[in-house]
C-alpha cells in the first residue's frame, strides 16, 4: 500500500520442515531514492535490513505496475467534504478502537480548546509526505544495532571469527563510501566509539603490554579508513570540522593506541619531506605523541583546490605545451606529462580516497602522475650517486637513507597504487563465484595526452611495486612496526605472484632490476647501503625466481647482492656514528634492537637455498653462492639447514647424486663443524652424524680428509666415538663398495686419529682408541701404552675398570690385572658405602687376581685393604677367596698347586685382619647414632661379624672380648644390650 513517500505491506515467509508459515507487517519510508526508515514485525536486530524489508522493496522495484501509487494522505483528505471526513474518522476509530480511541479523545479535546498547542500550529503532520527539500536525507541505519555488534565482536577478542566480522564491517564502510552514502562516516564513527570504549585498552596501557596482533591490525584499518573519510574530495567544510573535533577528542584520550604500536617514538610527520639524511631527523625522543588518528587529523589540513591537481585528476589529456618543455619544471616531466610533487604516502592517501569514494578514473590519473614523479626522482638519485660513487665506495658506508619506508607504512602507499592500477586491468570472469582463484589481468593501455607511450597500467603496477619494495630505508623502531614491514612485504609479493610475466612485464622487470642495482644508497639493492637498512632477502628471492628463466646473469647478480645483512657485521662503519634513529635502545649493544632478526635471518637462508637449488650442476655459480653464504650468514644452525637442503636436492631418491651440489653441502657442513667446535650447541651430535653421512655420499676421499683434519672439526670424543666408529662400520664399507687398498687406507687414517685422540683426551677416548686399533698389533700396543701412561694421573677408577674388563674380554688377563690394580689405587670405599657402584668392579678385580694365581692375589690384597673400609664387602671378598684354589685361569707356563688357601697365612691373613677391624670400627660408628627401630638389623650385623671373627684361630675369644667391651661402653642403651645378651651371651 504505497502512499506518498511511505510503503507498507505484508510479507509471507513459506513454511519449512521445522517452522510454520509466518506473515510479517513491513513499513518503509523513502525519500529521494533512499530508504530512510524501516520497521518489520520480525523484530530482526542487525545492521543490515531483514529479508522481509528487502522482499517488499524488490517487489516495488520489479513490479511497479502491481503497486498502485497513491497521493500523500493529506492530499486525499483535502478532497473530502465535511460528511466524508466525519465518516472517514469514525470508520478509522472503529477499525482500531482499542489502540486509537484514547488518542482520538485526547486530540478532540485539544482541537476544541482554543488556546491548545495544536491550534497554534498551521496545518497538520503527514507521515506519507516526503521531507522538505532542505532536509538532510540519508539511508536508514540502525545505530543501536551497529554499536551492539561492534561491542560484541570486540568482547570476543578476535576469537570465533570476530576479527573477520569486524573486517567485513570495515568493508561495508568502504562500500558505503564508494556508493557516496553519507552513512559511511556515521557508521565509522559508531564503530570508532565502541573501539575507544574497549575496556582492554586501559588494561594494556597499565600493564605496558602491546595490543594483541589481531586487534592492532583492526586499529590500523580504522586509522586508514578515517584518512579516507577526511580526504573525501567533495565533503562539506562543516562535516570536516566536525570529524576533526571527534578525531582530536579520541586522539587526546590516554588509552588511544599509538601509531607504531608501542609506547615509544614514531615516524616523521605526514607532510615531511621525502629523503632525509639521518643527521637532520629531529631527536626521536622530542617528537610529539602520534596516535592511530594523527594521520587523519593531519589529513584534515589537506584540500583539493590546487589547480594543477584538479587538472591532473579531471583529464587524461593534461600535458604541458611543447614550447615549455625545455629546462626544469616542478609541474611536468620532459615529455610534458604532469608530475605531482607531494610527500609520497600523502599523495597515495589521496589516490586511496579517490578510489574509495567512487572516483576510479581520477584515482588512476593521479597514480600515473605519482609514478612519473617517482621515475624522475629515481633518475635524479642515480645522477647524485654517480657524483658521490667513488667516495662512498671507498668509505663502504652511507648515512643517506629514508627514515620513512613505503613498505610497512601505516598508509600502505605502494599497496594502494598497485591495487588502483591492477583493478583497471582485471578481467571479470563470467559465472565465477568464490575468491580462491587468482585474478586474471590484461594489459590496458595508459590513457595519456602525449604520443602513445606503449605503456599499460599493468606494467606500471609492476614497476611501482618494484620501486617501492626496492627503496632503501631504515628499519623502524619497535616490534610492531618491524613486524609490519615483513607482513606488508609478503602481501605485496603475494600480489606480484598473481601476475603472469609476459614479454612486456619481463622487460619492465629487467629494466627496474638494473636501476635498483645501480641505485647506490637510494636503492636497497645498491652497492652501498646504510648499516640499518631493511634487508632485501624476501624481495630478492621473488626477483630471482621471476628473472631466472629470462636473464639468469641478472638474477644471480641481484640475489648475490641482496645476501648481505650489514646490521650483523661486527663493527659499525665510521660513516654511521651520527645516526640518532635508535636512541630508544639505551642498552649498550653492538646491534640496534631488531625484534624480527630471527625471521630476517631465516629469509636470508631461504634466498641462499633458492640460489643453491637453481645452481645445481653449475660449478661456477655454486662456488659464488657458497662464497656469499660463507661471507654473509653468521648463524651455524642456518648454515646447517642450508647444508641439509643442498644435500637433499643433491641426492634425489629416483636418480643419481649431483656431485657439484654434494660438495657444496659438505663444505657448508665443514664450516658448521668449525663454527660449533668450541661453542655449546644442543644439535652438535646430530650435526656430526650428518657430516659423516654427507662425506660418505661424496666418497672415500672426503672421509679420508675429515679423518686427517679431525682436530679442526671435532672434539676427540666425537672423532673416536662417532666419526671414526661410523667410518669403520660395516655399513659404510658396503655403501662405498671399497676395494682392499681403499679399506686399508681408511682403517689406517682411523687408527692414526684414534691414537691422536687418546693422547689428547685419554679419559674419554682410550677405550674407543683400543677398539679402533684392535686389528693392528703396533697401533694396539701404542694405545695400551697411552692408557698405562695416563692411568696414574688423568684417569678415574671407573674408566680404568672399564678398560681392564675390555682387556680381559679381548684375552689379555695380565694387562687387565695391571689396569685393575691401577684402578684400585684411585678408589676409596668408606665403612658405610655398602651399595657403592664400584663394588662389582672390586669383586671382579679380586676374582681376576685369584684366577691368575697366588702372586697376583698377593699383589692386589694390600691395595684392597688400603682402599676398601666397608666390612661387608671385605668379608664377601674373603669368602670368595677361600672357596676355590687360586690360579684356575691356567696361564701357560705356570704350575698350579690346586690347594685351597688358608686365612692364617699371607696374603689372606692380612685381608682377614682388615675385615675384623672394619667390623669393629663399623660397630662403634653405628652405635653412636642408632635408634630403636634399627636394633634388629644391628643384631644381624653382629652375627655376620661373628662368622668372620671365627675364621681366625683365636676368633671366638676375640669375639667374646669384643662383646664384653660393647656391654661395658654402651651400658646406657639397656634395651639394646639386653638383645645382645640374649643372642651372644
Amino acid at each position: 500500500w504505497p502512499s506518498g513517500f511511505h510503503l507498507s505491506g505484508t510479507v509471507t515467509e513459506p513454511a519449512t520442515a521445522t517452522e510454520p508459515e509466518m506473515t510479517y507487517k513491513v513499513a518503509i519510508s523513502f525519500d529521494r531514492c533512499k530508504i530512510t526508515s524501516v520497521t518489520c514485525g520480525c523484530g530482526n536486530k542487525d545492521i543490515f535490513y531483514c529479508a522481509h524489508v528487502v522482499a517488499l522493496s524488490l517487489y516495488r522495484i520489479r513490479k511497479p505496475d502491481q503497486v498502485k501509487l497513491r497521493l500523500p494522505i493529506s492530499e486525499t483528505l483535502f478532497q473530502m467534504n465535511r460528511d466524508q471526513l466525519q465518516k472517514f474518522v469514525q470508520y478509522l476509530i472503529t477499525a482500531h478502537h482499542t489502540e486509537v480511541l484514547p488518542t482520538a479523545q485526547k486530540l478532540a479535546d485539544e482541537i476544541l480548546s482554543s488556546n491548545s498547542e495544536i491550534n497554534q500550529v498551521h496545518g497538520a503532520p503527514d507521515p506519507t509526505a516526503g521531507a522538505s527539500i532542505d532536509d538532510e536525507n540519508c539511508w536508514h541505519l540502525d545505530e543501536e544495532q551497529v554499536r551492539e555488534q561492534v561491542k560484541l565482536f570486540l568482547s570476543q577478542g578476535g576469537y570465533y571469527g570476530s576479527g573477520k566480522q569486524l573486517n567485513s564491517m570495515f568493508a561495508k564502510v568502504r562500500e558505503m563510501l564508494r556508493m557516496r552514502d553519507s552513512n559511511g562516516a556515521r557508521m565509522l564513527t559508531l564503530i570508532t566509539e565502541q573501539f575507544m570504549a574497549d575496556p582492554r585498552l586501559s588494561l594494556w596501557r597499565q600493564q605496558g603490554t602491546g595490543i594483541t596482533e589481531k586487534c592492532r591490525q583492526l586499529w590500523d584499518e580504522l586509522g586508514a579508513l578515517w584518512v579516507c573519510v577526511v580526504l573525501n574530495p567533495h565533503c562539506k567544510l562543516e562535516e570536516k570540522s566536525c570529524w576533526l573535533r571527534q578525531l582530536r577528542k579520541w586522539g587526546e584520550m590516554d588509552v588511544c593506541p599509538l601509531e607504531d604500536g608501542n609506547y615509544g617514538n614514531e615516524l616523521p610527520n605526514i607532510t615531511n619531506a621525502l629523503t632525509q639524511s639521518s643527521g637532520h631527523s629531529q631527536d626521536s625522543l622530542a617528537r610529539p605523541r602520534r596516535t592511530v588518528f594523527t594521520r587523519a587529523i593531519e589529513g584534515c589540513d589537506l584540500h583539493w583546490q590546487d589547480s594543477h591537481l584538479q587538472r591532473i585528476i579531471s583529464s587524461d589529456f593534461y600535458v604541458s605545451p611543447s614550447y615549455q618543455r625545455e629546462g626544469e619544471s616542478l609541474l611536468f616531466n620532459s615529455q610534458g606529462q604532469p608530475l605531482w610533487l607531494e610527500h609520497v604516502p600523502t599523495a597515495c592517501a589521496r589516490v586511496d580516497a579517490l578510489r574509495s569514494h567512487g572516483y576510479p578514473r581520477e584515482a588512476l590519473r593521479l597514480t600515473v602522475a605519482i609514478i612519473n614523479t617517482l621515475r624522475l626522482q629515481q633518475q635524479r638519485q642515480l645522477e647524485i650517486y654517480k657524483h658521490q660513487k667513488k667516495e662512498l665506495l671507498q668509505r663502504g658506508a652511507t648515512t643517506i637513507t629514508n627514515l620513512e619506508g613505503w613498505v610497512g607504512h601505516p598508509l600502505n602507499p605502494i599497496g594502494c597504487l598497485f591495487l588502483t592500477l591492477t583493478e583497471a586491468c582485471r578481467l571479470e570472469e563470467e559465472n565465477y563465484t568464490g575468491d580462491s582463484k587468482p585474478p586474471v589481468y590484461q594489459h590496458v593501455p595508459v590513457a595519456t595526452g602525449s604520443q602513445d607511450s606503449g605503456e599499460s597500467y599493468l606494467s606500471l603496477a609492476l614497476e611501482v611495486a618494484l620501486m617501492g619494495m626496492g627503496q632503501q630505508r631504515v628499519m623502524p623502531e619497535g616490534l610492531y612496526a618491524q613486524d609490519k614491514v615483513c607482513r606488508n612485504e609478503e602481501q605485496i609479493i603475494a600480489r606480484l605472484q598473481d601476475l603472469e610475466l609476459d614479454p612486456v612485464l619481463v622487460q619492465t622487470l629487467r629494466k627496474q632490476c638494473i636501476l635498483l642495482l645501480e641505485g647506490g644508497p637510494f636503492s636497497g639493492l645498491g652497492e652501498v647501503i646504510h648499516r640499518e637498512s631493511v634487508p632485501m632477502h624476501t624481495f630478492a628471492k621473488y626477483l630471482f625466481s621471476a628473472l631466472l628463466p629470462h636473464d639468469a646473469d641478472l638474477a644471480y647478480k641481484l640475489a648475490l647482492r641482496a645476501m648481505r645483512l650489514p646490521v650483523l657485521e661486527t663493527t659499525a662503519p665510521s660513516g654511521d656514528v651520527t645516526h640518532p634513529h635508535h636512541l630508544v635502545s639505551v642498552v649498550p649493544s653492538r646491534y640496534p634492537r631488531w625484534f624480527t632478526l630471527g625471521h630476517l635471518e631465516s629469509q636470508q637462508c631461504e634466498l641462499a637455498s633458492t640460489m643453491l637449488t637453481a645452481a645445481k650442476g653449475d660449478m661456477l655459480r655454486l662456488r659464488t653462492v657458497l662464497e656469499a653464504i660463507q661471507k654473509n650468514i653468521h648463524s651455524s644452525s642456518l648454515i646447517f639447514k642450508l647444508a641439509q637442503d643442498a644435500f637433499k636436492i643433491a641426492t634425489p631418491a629416483d636418480s643419481n647424486s649431483d656431485t657439484t651440489l654434494l660438495n657444496v653441502a659438505l663444505e657448508l657442513g665443514l664450516q658448521v663443524m668449525r663454527m660449533t667446535l668450541s661453542t655449546l650447541n644442543w644439535r652438535r651430535r646430530e650435526m656430526v652424524r650428518w657430516l659423516v653421512t654427507c662425506a660418505t655420499e661424496v666418497g672415500v676421499r672426503a672421509l679420508v680428509s675429515i679423518l686427517q683434519s679431525w682436530y679442526s672439526l671435532f672434539t676427540p670424543t666425537e672423532a673416536t666415538s662417532i666419526v671414526a666408529a661410523t667410518v669403520m662400520s660395516h655399513n659404510t664399507i658396503l655403501r662405498l663398495s671399497l676395494d682392499y687398498p681403499q679399506r686399508e687406507e681408511l682403517a689406517s687414517c682411523a687408527r692414526t686419529l684414534a691414537l691422536q685422540c687418546a693422547m689428547k683426551d685419554p679419559q674419554n677416548c682410550a677405550l674407543s682408541a683400543l677398539t679402533l686399533c684392535e686389528k693392528d698389533h703396533i697401533a694396539f700396543e701404542t694405545a695400551y701404552q697411552i692408557v698405562i701412561d695416563a692411568a696414574s694421573t688423568g684417569m678415574t677408577y671407573t674408566q680404568l675398570f672399564t678398560i681392564a674388563r675390555y682387556m680381559e674380554h679381548r684375552g689379555y688377563p695380565l694387562r687387565a690385572f695391571k689396569l685393575a690394580s691401577l684402578a684400585m689405587t684411585h678408589l676409596n670405599l668408606a665403612y658405610n658405602q655398602d651399595t657403592h657402584p664400584a663394588i662389582n668392579d672390586v669383586l671382579w678385580a679380586c676374582a681376576l687376581s685369584h684366577s691368575l694365581g697366588k702372586n697376583e692375589l698377593a699383589a692386589i690384597i694390600p691395595l684392597v685393604v688400603k682402599s676398601v673400609h666397608c666390612a661387608t664387602v671385605l668379608s664377601d671378598i674373603l669368602r670368595r677367596c677361600t672357596m676355590t684354589a687360586p690360579g684356575l685361569a691356567g696361564i701357560p707356563g705356570r704350575r698350579n698347586s690346586g690347594k685351597l688357601m688358608s686365612t692364617d697365612k699371607a696374603p689372606l691373613r692380612q685381608l682377614l685382619d682388615a675385615t675384623i677391624s672394619a667390623y669393629i670400627n663399623t660397630t662403634h660408628s653405628r652405635l653412636t647414632h642408632i635408634s630403636p627401630r634399627h636394633y634388629g638389623e644391628f643384631i644381624e650385623f653382629l652375627s655376620k661379624a661373628r662368622e668372620t671373627f671365627l675364621l681366625a684361630q683365636d676368633g671366638h675369644i676375640q669375639f667374646a672380648q669384643f662383646i664384653d667391651n660393647l656391654k661395658q661402653i654402651y651400658k646406657g642403651k639397656k634395651k639394646l644390650m639386653l638383645l645382645v645378651r640374649e643372642r651372644f651371651g
